[in-house]
C-alpha cells in the first residue's frame, strides 16, 4: 500500500492490523458466472478516523488488456458491499504492456438513472520514467516493479535480461541489515531477501543455457 497507494496508506490505522478475507473473496468469485479471477487481495481494516473499511486490490497481470476489466471491478465491488455493508474501496494495479489501456471507471445509465464506479489505478509501465527512484528505494515492490518492467523490455533480448537479473540480485545482496532513510524503509532479513530472490527468479525466466550462466555467477 505504501508504495502503490501512499494516500490510502496514510489514512489506515496500521496499529490495529487487518484481517484477510481471501476465503470469502473466493466464495464471491466462484459465485460469478464466468469464474474469472481479477481480485487478488481482500482485507478488512480500520481507518485513522475509526471507520471500518473493506479494501479490494485487483491485479491484472496478463500481458494484454481486458475489455471487461472495469465491469468486473464494478461487479465485485457491489457484491462485497452487499455482503459486508461497509465501505468497499477497489484499487487496481495494471501490469499489462499497453500504455494506452487505463480503465478507471464503469457506468451505465438509462431514463434518468445512472450508476458509476470510479477506481484509482497504478500502471506499472509508468515507472519506466522513474527508474532512478526505483533504484534508490528499499521498498521490496520497487524491485518487483523493476523485475517486471525488465522482463517486458527484454523479451527479444534474453542476454540483456540475464545482465539485468544479475544486477537486481546483486542489489538485493546489499539490502540485508541496511536501512534507507528514503520513505522510512528498513533493513531486511535473510529470509525476506530470499523470498524476493525467488520471486525475481520466477519472473525473469531465462532459457536453460543462460540460466546456467546465471547460476555460475
Amino acid at each position: 500500500m505504501a508504495f502503490f497507494f501512499p494516500q490510502a496508506h496514510q489514512d489506515i490505522d496500521w496499529l490495529r492490523g487487518y484481517d484477510s478475507l481471501d476465503t470469502e473473496l473466493q466464495e464471491i468469485i466462484r459465485d460469478s458466472e464466468t469464474g474469472r479471477r481479477l481480485a487478488d487481495k481482500l482485507v478488512k481494516l480500520w481507518l485513522l478516523d475509526g471507520e471500518e473499511a473493506v479494501v479490494l486490490i485487483h491485479i491484472e497481470v496478463q500481458s494484454q488488456s481486458q475489455s471487461d476489466f472495469a465491469k468486473w471491478m464494478y461487479i465485485y465491488n457491489h457484491r462485497l458491499f452487499d455482503k459486508y455493508d461497509r465501505e468497499v474501496i477497489s484499487l487496481a494495479i495494471l501490469a499489462d504492456d499497453r500504455l494506452s489501456w487505463r480503465p478507471t471507471s464503469y457506468s451505465y445509465s438509462r431514463w434518468g438513472f445512472q450508476t458509476t464506479l470510479q477506481f484509482p489505478t497504478v500502471k506499472l509501465l509508468d515507472y519506466r520514467q522513474q527508474w532512478q527512484i526505483l533504484e534508490q528505494s528499499r521498498n521490496p515492490f520497487a524491485v518487483i516493479v523493476m523485475a517486471h518492467l525488465t522482463t517486458l523490455a527484454t523479451r527479444e533480448n534474453l542476454q540483456q535480461r540475464l545482465q539485468s537479473k544479475l544486477s537486481l540480485i546483486r542489489e538485493l545482496g546489499d539490502w540485508r541489515g541496511s536501512a534507507s532513510a528514503l520513505q522510512g524503509d528498513r533493513g531486511y532479513s535473510r529470509n525476506e531477501i530470499l523470498q524476493l530472490f525467488r520471486l525475481i527468479e520466477w519472473m525473469m525466466v531465462l532459457p536453460e543455457e543462460l540460466e546456467r550462466n546465471f547460476i555460475l555467477f
